[in-house]
């Protein structure tokens, strides 16, 4: 098989491949194994070797393995497969309106005061229905893999959403390395528990039992789409976006990309996640973007694409599965996502 690794150079953004054919060319070229590989079929630029321009996001203080993962990363190995609908939303956006409960209930909190929370050192807990668990360093977690800028929608349960450049590896690798038991049918995500850096966890007001918990079938687990960031915009996560470790799983709402995560573990019985638990009419496991299922309190079958302003509300129609249908309707073929919200 003849291969081309593109140079820099010949990289256009009209060239880089979009998200259908990418996922379809990569389950060709030997499915999982081959994400992360950097490369593509002759005659198909599927990623730069060259970083985008980010000169206006902050640098940072990223430790040394992150930069060099950062340089050897596989730059806009996905994109959107219409840039002109889903423009990336700006750094100072995507790093100011979040939700991260852990820090408090408003879009600034966590911008205003995640500044506390200490990312470096930072490990996971790989544990459960494994042969390799353990602890494990961050930096040793991610040493086997490639990193990859994949540019996701990002959809809240709230009706808003942002296109954003996520920078990290698949989800799926660090299961394989973990080697599943043949009892493992779920992957169950913590978040850190430290009030004293996550003041909203101290909150009289907070309505979650911590930790905060959320969990995916495994098959969904394994999907290629499903991600484990450590960087946006070519940088190091800003604490407020999750650092230093997010999922991204793009065809469900935001809810269920845990943040600061310091779990995974592998188990039998479907996880009770933390919205599910406060509100299960309202939050189910599946949280899979659907227009045609509205929140008990408001409809979601349209959004609205930050950034917006007064005078352009920006608001587009909803997607099944946030855009990612042809990739994962699959994984729910013969259920009732009604019922399976």
């Amino acid at each position: 098989m003849l291969i081309k690794i593109a140079k820099p150079g010949d990289l256009h953004e009209s060239e880089v491949t979009p998200e259908s054919i990418y996922l379809s060319r990569r389950r060709f070229m030997g499915g999982l194994a081959g994400l992360g590989a950097g490369l593509a079929l002759a005659g198909h630029t599927s990623a730069s070797e060259q970083m985008p321009d980010y000169n206006d996001v902050p640098e940072g203080d990223a430790p040394e393995w992150f930069k060099a993962k950062r340089d050897a990363a596989e730059w806009r190995a996905v994109v959107p497969t219409d840039p002109s609908q889903d423009k990336m939303a700006p750094y100072a956006d995507a790093s100011s309106y979040n939700n991260f409960f852990e820090f408090g209930t408003g879009k600034s909190d966590p911008s205003r005061k995640a500044g506390s929370l200490v990312t470096k050192p930072w490990s996971v807990v790989i544990d459960g229905e494994v042969n390799k668990g353990g602890r494990f360093a961050l930096e040793d977690l991610v040493n086997p893999s490639q990193f990859e800028e994949r540019i996701y929608r990002l959809r809240c349960v709230e009706a808003w959403s942002m296109v954003i450049p996520w920078l990290g590896i698949s989800l799926a690798e660090v299961i394989q390395r973990a080697e599943p038991t043949s009892k493992a049918n779920y992957v169950r995500f913590e978040t850190l528990v430290d009030p004293e850096q996550m003041p909203g966890q101290g909150s009289a007001f907070a309505l979650i039992d911590w930790p905060y918990v959320e969990g995916l079938r495994l098959d969904e687990a394994m999907h290629p789409l499903s991600f484990l960031a450590m960087g946006m915009y070519g940088r190091e996560l800003p604490n407020q976006n999750g650092a230093p470790l997010r999922l991204v799983v793009p065809w469900k709402y935001g809810f269920k990309s845990i943040k600061s995560i310091v779990r995974i573990s592998l188990v039998e019985e479907e996880p009770l996640n933390s919205w599910q638990q406060i509100a299960a009419n309202e939050y189910g496991f599946y949280a899979n973007v659907n227009p045609e299922v509205d929140h008990p309190r408001w409809s979601q079958a349209t959004e609205r694409r930050l950034p917006n302003s007064l005078f352009n509300t920006n608001i587009i129609d909803t997607r099944m599965f946030n855009g990612y249908a042809d990739e994962v309707a699959d994984l729910y073929a013969g259920m009732d996502l009604r019922v399976h919200y």
